[in-house]
């Protein structure tokens, strides 16, 4: 098991939700937290929050659509503490809804932007700024139970394809770290009770702006609420899955006879005449 006391970590979205469950859990287990997102006084306020816990825990404005945010963000955090030894891209937003045929550019931009491109942007830099020391360290690359399945009757395509796209970088990325002391994981989340549905509300200029969906952000909102998992247990989960160095890591309901059935479909396929096997 990874030792997780006095290893440094740096959380995405940390201000509220699962980010802020992560970045709990994490503390508890005697981490340096760098919390890390794009509201600046919220993520302050739920560092002062955390700070009982763990004193070392530091809060950071991060947009991760942008590059040099990224990089400005990991700056302070090794300013601060010196080294990065986990990292988790967990930043991310809804996209539900609106039929594929009728979302716009614009929103096709920034659920793109914020859960692709940070994903990226954090493997891109903070994967070598933990290979550079040659310590043990984590990824941890937060996707959905979307990832795995597309939910009847939602319009939720865009973010599926999103988190797919995770689901995706993270196999990649474990295959190339294979061999190495980095583990990684990717955190399959079912219902979480968190105020993701409002994601929009902190848009960036540079992707439209911020947006309000009040029938859309309201029914996703209460379905969340209804149903979803307490954000401390996703964290928790996230810290067992970094010490055993689980990949598939899976929390909340699951639609596991769905998922089971794609997977049986997918492999029905194969049998066809039209496919060699190697």
């Amino acid at each position: 098991m990874i030792d997780i006391s006095g290893k440094t970590a740096i959380v995405t979205g940390a201000a509220s939700g699962i980010g802020l469950g992560i970045a709990t859990a994490l503390a508890e287990a005697g981490a340096n937290v760098v919390m890390a997102d794009i509201q600046k006084d919220a993520v302050e306020a739920a560092a002062h929050g955390l700070s009982g816990t763990n004193k070392q825990v530091m809060p950071v404005r991060i947009d991760v659509t942008q590059e040099q945010s990224v990089l400005d963000a990991l700056a302070e955090a090794e300013r601060k503490f010196g080294k990065l030894h986990i990292a988790c891209n967990n930043a991310g937003v809804p996209m539900h809804g609106v039929p594929l045929t009728e979302v716009s550019l614009a929103d096709w931009q920034f659920v793109i932007g914020v859960n692709v491109w940070g994903v990226i942007h954090g493997i891109r830099h903070f994967v070598p700024a933990i290979r550079k020391h040659g310590e043990e360290g984590h990824i941890v690359n937060t996707a959905s139970v979307a990832g795995v399945q597309n939910r009847r009757g939602t319009n939720q395509g865009p973010y599926s394809m999103s988190k797919y796209a995770v689901l995706s970088l993270s196999e990649a990325l474990e295959h190339e770290l294979e061999g190495t002391n980095i583990g990684v994981s990717v955190l399959c989340p079912g219902p979480i009770n968190t105020n993701i549905a409002r994601g929009a509300r902190n848009r960036p200029e540079h992707l439209g702006g911020p947006q309000i969906r009040a029938t859309d952000e309201a029914v996703l909102a209460e379905r969340l609420a209804t149903t979803g998992l307490d954000p401390k247990i996703v964290g928790e989960r996230v810290v067992d899955a970094i010490r055993t160095k689980t990949f598939y890591a899976f929390v909340s309901a699951v639609p596991a006879d769905v998922i089971r059935a794609r997977h049986r479909r997918i492999e029905e396929a194969l049998s066809s005449n039209w496919v060699t096997h190697y």
